[in-house]
């Protein structure tokens, strides 16, 4: 690893600083930014993840996708976990945490919408960051790709039944836009334009060339993320200045759920014998959130300013640092798992 990727922890923690310190300083910038978004996806957002993604997409062998079915091990944790498991786990956790253990801290009314934000989170398995750690733990492309878009084929038809079911709502409007243009956005464009880099490169100097191209734009994909962290803390920077302790009380569970997640998914897949470029993409995948959807969810249902908007908002911020100290642990312990 390169001097600027092994300290790539500091740069985050600089850039939510920065980003805490901006959002307080030029607000009407942040707002300027956070206003271009069409079907709750924010648009600056979105072309930073399709930098980040891109070069993953590039490494995608697609003569090799027809042997992901004779590994299907990876497939199960992932689909157990992130629908048998993980919604269940989360609202369990809110439950406890602001039904019982934050009573006195804060306001009754709002704990019911803090437990539902929470389960909106636990139930939005992510769809793109999860390629940005798959490639940060050398994950295989594509086993990674397939995890991802059965997960989001059983998201279409399960994410309403389990939410309605959590929150005892009868009917839960999907935003489809919201789902379909995320899609489109972090799995359809660049896995096409990966595959037409692919062909390119291919066609002039074989799987070499590919090689040196992804390791030339990788910096890009880097770059990306840090700039995501700017925004995404900025956008909320004097939200979490005016209301810390707040702030802090809905990560205890976030931070929880997630580290709790991930080791059930790492030790499941250490005790099925998985190639570790197949385990560390399966437990991130389980531990990472479709955040735009559980976003866009709250604000239909409970409002802009509800208690449910902000858990999920929270989910967003605590989501970088927490699955980057999952990377690094994921690579630590590459020697664990089967060659």
């Amino acid at each position: 690893m390169s001097l600027f990727e092994r300290w790539l922890t500091l740069w985050v923690a600089l850039c939510i600083l920065a980003g805490l310190i901006l959002g307080n300083i030029v607000p009407g910038l942040f707002a300027v930014l956070a206003g271009l978004e069409y079907a709750s996806v924010n648009l600056v957002v979105a072309m930073l993840i399709w930098a980040m993604v891109y070069p993953m997409m590039i490494a995608i062998d697609f003569g090799s996708l027809k042997d992901v079915g004779r590994r299907p091990k990876g497939l199960v944790i992932t689909l157990a976990i992130n629908w048998l498991i993980k919604p269940f786990t989360m609202a369990a956790l809110g439950v406890l945490f602001f039904n019982h253990l934050f009573v006195g801290l804060i306001d009754p009314a709002r704990a019911p919408e803090y437990v539902a934000g929470l389960i909106l989170l636990g139930a939005a398995p992510c769809t793109a960051m999860v390629f940005v750690w798959s490639q940060l733990t050398r994950g295989d492309p594509n086993y990674t790709l397939v995890q991802v878009s059965v997960n989001d084929l059983v998201m279409v038809v399960a994410f309403a039944p389990i939410v309605a079911f959590l929150l005892g709502v009868t009917e839960i409007n999907v935003p489809w836009e919201t789902l379909i243009l995320s899609v489109a956005l972090y799995i359809v464009i660049p896995l096409i334009a990966g595959a037409l880099t692919r062909r390119a490169l291919i066609a002039g100097g074989g799987k070499v060339a590919v090689s040196d191209f992804t390791a030339r734009v990788k910096p890009v994909s880097v770059l990306g993320l840090l700039f995501t962290v700017v925004l995404l803390f900025g956008f909320q920077g004097q939200v979490i200045l005016a209301q810390p302790l707040l702030i802090g009380l809905i990560a205890i569970p976030i931070l929880i759920q997630s580290y709790g997640i991930f080791a059930l998914g790492y030790a499941w897949a250490w005790a099925w014998r998985l190639p570790h470029k197949v385990a560390a993409p399966c437990a991130l995948i389980g531990t990472s959130n479709f955040f735009e959807l559980a976003v866009a969810v709250a604000i239909g249902l409970f409002g802009l300013n509800s208690g449910a908007a902000l858990a999920t908002v929270v989910g967003v911020l605590v989501e970088v640092p927490v699955m980057l100290s999952l990377v690094a642990f994921a690579n630590r312990t590459r020697d664990r798992f089967p060659a």
